[in-house]
């Protein structure tokens, strides 16, 4: 017959090393679970470091290249400003240095009519000195606008008379009051202008 003890006593010692083995299962469950824990904690806070790293590198660049934009700007603009002064200043220098040889003209035609008596001599050297103005301003592109004869057109020409007449057609112009002139194709001053209208 089994002793009831013996048995007993197997039993409880059987239970003892199940619950060990249990409590070696849970722990080393646990510290597995610690050390993913770990190892995940290390790699987010890596990430976001490595992240802001590459953020930072980016942004400095952008800013360098912005501070190089605003430097180039900023000399082009003083550039652009110096350039503008000079020709304000500058500007009619070649206008000017053509106009010299006229006034040099005057001069000479001033000292020749000193001892003159002949008028037509006098007219000569204004006639001279005329010519050669107009030359000079021509080359600088100066033009005469077309008046007598031509249609009256409110671009060119300005009409400070009327006339009726029957001899020229309605709105050509009969008589010319003052001279215009433009510089190219910009019209400095417009011709003043007498214009023909119908008879009533």
């Amino acid at each position: 017959m089994e002793n009831p003890f013996k048995k007993a006593f197997e039993q409880s010692k059987e239970n003892d090393t199940k619950d060990i083995e249990i409590e070696d299962v849970e722990e080393t469950e646990s510290d597995t679970q610690s050390e993913d824990k770990d190892i995940e904690e290390k790699a987010n806070n890596q990430e976001p470091a490595e992240t802001k790293n590459e953020w930072q590198e980016k942004y400095e660049k952008l800013n360098d290249q912005y501070i190089r934009l605003a430097a180039d700007f900023d000399n082009f603009r003083k550039r652009q400003a110096q350039e503008r002064e000079a020709l304000l200043k500058y500007g009619a220098e070649s206008t000017v240095t053509k106009l010299l040889e006229v006034m040099d003209n005057f001069e000479r035609g001033l000292k020749a009519i000193e001892t003159v008596d002949d008028c037509e001599k006098v007219k000569e050297c204004y006639n001279l000195a005329y010519k050669n103005f107009y030359d000079v301003m021509s080359k600088i592109g100066l033009e005469t606008i077309k008046a007598i004869g031509e249609e009256f057109d409110p671009n060119l020409h300005e009409a400070v008379m009327q006339t009726p007449t029957a001899e020229q057609p309605e709105h050509t112009i009969v008589a010319e009051l003052q001279k215009g002139y433009k510089l190219g194709d910009k019209v400095l001053r417009p011709t003043l202008v007498n214009v023909a209208t119908a008879e009533e």
